[in-house]
């Protein structure tokens, strides 16, 4: 087949999947689940070991005083929460902490947990996939195993009974394009592509008249990675985003951004780049197992309030797991059966 041509291949023709009409919420139905908070919590291992072992330090009086509050900052700031999400949590923790009298690490945790919690709760939104077909298009910077969580993505909503297909839109990384198609092949979905080097606008727009075509629920579209300081690149990503919006105004109906927490604070201003660009409109958080600055959700949350799809604690294709505020705040801080308070 000549380069240029778009191609899908095909064992999305034998799926006998389970496929609703009706909008459905696919991300929040697990706040519950035991299994996932404790996937979490292994997965925040790190982060939590760091504030177990310098909490535990400010304890060396039998009250908190003006410099015990100043290193528990230093410690919020070290898991990478951000300047203004310590600030805030460190001012309405004084004035708990000196209501309630807290006499012991598990206290204060308990207090960090619910002031955190109060910040978080935007992060975690119902994921209401209420067109036909949603178009996802999913960005990020090189590294942070962006086409691998797309694929994961897909092998989630599949679990959910939404029939979903691929577009490998990485038409710069031919490693890229296989790799999106291994995954189609083990997932048993399609896939579409197109030679290296090819026009990443026009494999997004192939796809979606494919997904019309096949009634497909969800495309994932997968774009090249690139740095955010890379404006030929981006104004490309930029052009995908507009081919697409021609095609129906409602497309893409979401910009899902790809981060790694390993990357702390560099991560706010890869969103900022991003969303002037695309629009970003939610965030999955990656490689938090490998990391101690799981903190950065903390941060991300704080300044942009965009909801967090997923939060990736593992290599296992189960090891994304939809994010809950709940399940994020107890893996972060070791603390048990925290509830969420309305306002």
């Amino acid at each position: 087949m000549p380069d240029g041509t778009a191609i899908a291949s095909q064992p999305g023709d034998q799926i006998s999947l389970k496929s609703d009409t009706s909008p459905e919420v696919v991300s929040k139905n697990e706040s519950g689940d035991h299994d996932n908070i404790t996937s979490v919590q292994q997965g925040l291992n790190k982060s939590r070991q760091g504030f177990f072992t310098k909490i535990t330090g400010l304890f060396n009086a039998s009250q908190l005083d003006d410099e015990a509050y100043v290193d528990l900052e230093d410690t919020l700031l070290s898991s990478d929460i951000g300047v203004q999400a310590a600030l805030s949590i460190i001012e309405n923790l004084r004035e708990e902490a000196r209501f309630r009298k807290i006499q012991s690490t598990g206290q204060l945790l308990e207090l960090l947990a619910h002031e955190t919690m109060k910040i978080m709760q935007p992060a975690e939104q119902q994921w209401s996939l209420n067109q036909k077909p949603y178009v996802i298009v999913v960005v990020g910077v090189n590294g942070v195993g962006k086409t691998t969580t797309t694929a994961k993505i897909a092998a989630h909503l599949q679990s959910k009974g939404k029939k979903v297909m691929l577009a490998a839109a990485d038409t710069f990384r031919a490693a890229a394009t296989e790799q999106l198609q291994e995954w189609a092949s083990r997932l048993n979905i399609p896939v579409i592509t197109q030679g290296t080097g090819g026009d990443a606008a026009a494999v997004a727009h192939d796809a979606v008249t494919a997904a019309v075509a096949r009634n497909i629920d969800v495309l994932l579209i997968d774009t090249a990675g690139r740095l955010h300081t890379q404006n030929e690149l981006m104004a490309q990503l930029e052009k995908v985003i507009r081919v697409l919006s021609k095609q129906n105004s409602n497309y893409p109906h979401e910009v899902l951004q790809v981060l790694d927490a390993g990357t702390g604070q560099n991560a706010l201003s890869q969103v900022e780049h991003f969303k002037k660009a695309t629009n970003v409109s939610s965030l999955v958080l990656t490689k938090l197992d490998g990391s101690a600055k799981g903190g950065v959700a903390i941060a991300l949350t704080q300044n942009f309030g965009l909801p967090i799809r997923f939060i990736g604690v593992g290599e296992h294709v189960s090891d994304l797991k939809p994010f809950t505020a709940k399940s994020y705040i107890e893996g972060m801080f070791g603390v048990d059966s925290i509830e969420i308070q309305s306002n």
